[in-house]
């Protein structure tokens, strides 16, 4: 699995920026396309970016798009996502996963990492 050590989230203002880590083994991530999702209550889960391991070719949902950055460390394992210009409607728990296109591949969740922005 890509999940087990989401970290990096917190409480910031609006306009603000925080980095999300996810470790892992190197044998959950490589191979594969990891990314993030967040979950709001009463929504569904929403992809937010992916990589893939190997080419570092990367993905964006549209709401995040220019502010967020997501990226991997081979050496360490341990992906990232930088989150810039955070505004109050990404406060969710982020969760890193395996990805297929924009959906979550099958597998446990992580515990997250909880992002609260306010205004």
């Amino acid at each position: 699995q890509a999940q087990q050590g989401e970290s990096g989230g917190g409480l910031v203002q609006a306009g603000g920026s925080l980095r999300l880590s996810c470790a892992a083994s190197e044998r959950a991530f490589s191979g594969y396309t990891v990314g993030w999702f967040r979950l709001t209550p009463g929504k569904e889960r929403e992809f937010v970016a992916s990589v893939n391991w190997n080419s570092g070719s990367t993905k964006y949902s549209d709401s995040v798009k220019g502010r967020f950055t997501i990226s991997r460390d081979n050496s360490k394992n341990t992906m990232y996502l930088q989150m810039n210009s955070l505004k109050p409607e990404d406060t969710a728990v982020y969760y890193c996963h395996h990805v297929a296109g924009i959906w979550p591949l099958s597998g446990s969740w992580g515990q997250g990492t909880q992002v609260t922005v306010f205004s």
